[in-house]
């Protein structure tokens, strides 16, 4: 299975980067193909600007202005997002990769008329997040979990009907102890093993 492990984090030196070195490791020892895109290490630009949304809706994928990654995404089987939960939900350098890139026409069709957008993405068969968290499980979900909803129903709903998740989080990271942090390493290992 080609993964397309998309990582999102700007201090090289975080824990974050052993989360992402862990669980490369463990989906190439699982015989899959890792195709790795760091946004932060490439100076990804997040911010879309007043053209491009000028054009948002009747740009395809041969005038895409982010022709490299719409390849990466679209060569893809699977899924892995690797990320810090920040004020509740995505770093913005992430959510700007999902404006930019999974675009209409590349993630999804909007119909004519009203009804639901067709997905585009069903070639998509798992999605695996892997997140740390400053808050507790409970105050992340009492705000409603944003950045688990936005990729795992938001982006689900564009992949195949059979898409599987994977929801792995550190929370109460900024309390966090050399334990704890080894024994999330060892369960993402365990789980994109078997991924």
């Amino acid at each position: 299975m080609r993964v397309l492990l998309v990582y999102c984090h700007p201090v090289a030196e975080s824990f974050s980067a052993h989360v992402r070195d862990t669980a490369r490791t463990a989906l190439e020892a699982a015989g899959h193909d890792v195709d790795l895109i760091d946004l932060h290490g490439e100076n990804f630009e997040p911010v879309m600007q007043a053209d491009e949304r000028r054009t948002y809706h009747e740009t395809g994928e041969d005038d895409h202005p982010l022709p490299a990654h719409v390849a990466r995404l679209k060569a893809a089987d699977a899924l892995v997002f690797v990320y810090p939960t920040w004020w509740y939900g995505l770093p913005a350098m992430l959510k700007g990769w999902l404006d930019r890139v999974i675009t209409p026409g590349i993630g999804f069709d909007l119909p004519q008329r009203p009804g639901p957008i067709r997905p585009l993405l069903t070639h998509i068969s798992k999605i695996a997040v892997i997140s740390t968290c400053g808050a507790p499980r409970w105050l992340l979900l009492w705000v409603g979990d944003p950045g688990r909803r936005t990729i795992l129903r938001g982006i689900r709903a564009l992949c195949g009907r059979r898409c599987k998740t994977l929801w792995l989080a550190h929370y109460l990271m900024d309390s966090s102890t050399p334990e704890s942090r080894t024994a999330f390493l060892t369960r993402v290992e365990r789980k994109l093993k078997r991924f």
